[in-house]
């Protein structure tokens, strides 16, 4: 990767920790989810109001490391308004990145956008850059 690359993803992340979007309790949720690593301490809840097959709006509260943090706000201004079956693919092609399944990273990598740049977070300890996603997932089954 760049290296201007490399720093504007190292920006982008910072922005998401300093300024989280959706971070907050979501008073008219209709599911949430417990996310706890006790490896690092990180502790997450996300909220999310379904309408049929629709995440009509998602939040999150808690608190974590920048990079979890800033995982968590991502994640929430991706799926916020996609269908339950988009947000199942979007979570396995980031899944994937962020724990190097490298037979699918390639290609998966390619279609996350901006949530490319939580790719170099697999070297940190695991579930740091995905516990929010994981609570996301359990609450849409």
């Amino acid at each position: 990767m760049s290296s201007d690359l490399n720093e504007l993803y190292q920006q982008l992340i910072l922005d998401h920790n300093k300024s989280p979007r959706n971070f907050g309790k979501l008073e008219h949720a209709t599911n949430h989810a417990e996310g706890y690593n006790p490896l690092c301490g990180d502790h997450f809840t996300v909220f999310v109001e379904m309408d049929g097959d629709l995440i009509k709006d998602v939040s999150f509260q808690g608190s974590g490391c920048a990079i979890s943090k800033a995982s968590a706000s991502m994640m929430t201004t991706a799926v916020k308004g996609t269908k339950k079956e988009d947000a199942e693919k979007l979570f396995e092609k980031f899944h994937s990145v962020v724990t190097r399944d490298i037979h699918k990273e390639v290609d998966d990598l390619k279609t996350l956008d901006v949530l490319g740049a939580l790719a170099g977070v697999a070297e940190f300890p695991r579930g740091s850059n995905a516990l929010a996603w994981h609570g996301t997932r359990s609450i849409q089954r």
